[in-house]
């Protein structure tokens, strides 16, 4: 079988946790390799994520290696027998990798936390608000690259309404609900839609105040993605228009903290319940309707 010349994010997650497991074994590749019968070169192009390890071997090895945690290798083997097909599939030659990865991930995910700093997140944005993102940038700048931007950002939307979602919880600073993009009817409906979203019993949204106090020096959006029941866990950062998929734990754990540490000086969630509403409280849904009503 030929090698992947480009092996997805999940492929290539696979083999890194398998190189984690038998480092922290102690064992070479060679050492690895015999105990199901693999050379090293093959092995090597396993944990590379070019070439692809059967469900037996894998458990063979995950057992070779000490694990013995049977949620976890159940979850390896799921990553080794997922095919990655999805709606995202018919991107493949339109969109970038990091696009379609960050979409199969979000597919398979049980829980996500982010942080933006300058943009509503992405699965939150209205079509209007997406397209003025995309006529002022310099990533995308073909009409017709444009509009298969906008209507793939709009497909990853679809996991917020399936018949079993992920959960969903995002800081939002401030700044972000003051940035104009396409004008103010198009910023006033973003917002509208924020709230709208908030409803969704899956949907939890904290704006971070400019006031707030004791604020993390996080100056980069970021997003924690748990998949396979919360076993698996990535962390996405965009950087200048590259967004970049981490799962070592101790970046892990570092982003964690600081979502905690963000969510804890934010203000309380977005609430649209009427008994809500009346309330004279300083609270997320207050500060975007003043905003949305004030500003614009």
């Amino acid at each position: 079988m030929a090698l992947r010349t480009n092996p997805t994010e999940r492929q290539r997650r696979l083999g890194a946790e398998l190189r984690r497991l038998r480092e922290q074994a102690g064992l070479t590749l060679h050492e690895a390799g015999a105990l199901i019968d693999m050379g090293r070169v093959h092995l090597t192009h396993v944990e590379g994520g070019r070439t692809a390890i059967p469900s037996d071997r894998l458990r063979r090895l995950c057992e070779g290696y000490g694990c013995t945690s049977s949620p976890f290798i159940e979850a390896l083997v799921s990553l080794a027998e997922d095919k990655g097909k999805g709606w995202w599939s018919a991107y493949k030659n339109t969109m970038p990798a990091a696009a379609l990865d960050l979409a199969e991930l979000e597919s398979r995910a049980t829980h996500i936390r982010s942080y933006e700093s300058l943009f509503i997140p992405g699965i939150f944005q209205t079509e209007d608000y997406i397209r003025a993102i995309f006529r002022v940038s310099d990533v995308v700048t073909n009409p017709s690259d444009i509009d298969r931007a906008v209507e793939f950002r709009m497909r990853r939307q679809a996991a917020l309404t399936t018949e079993d979602p992920h959960t969903v919880h995002v800081v939002i600073h401030e700044a972000a609900l003051h940035m104009r993009f396409g004008g103010s009817a198009v910023t006033r409906r973003q917002l509208l839609r924020l709230v709208e979203l908030a409803e969704l019993p899956h949907v939890t949204i904290q704006v971070l105040p400019f006031t707030a106090d004791g604020v993390p020096a996080v100056n980069t959006p970021f997003s924690l993605i748990a998949s396979h029941n919360g076993i698996l866990k990535t962390l996405q950062m965009d950087h200048a228009g590259q967004s970049t998929l981490l799962h070592g734990p101790d970046s892990i754990d570092q982003y964690r903290s600081h979502f905690n540490r963000l969510s804890s000086v934010a203000l309380p969630p977005v609430d649209g319940s009427p008994s809500a509403v009346r309330h004279d409280v300083r609270d997320s849904l207050g500060l975007i309707q003043h905003i949305r009503y004030s500003h614009y």
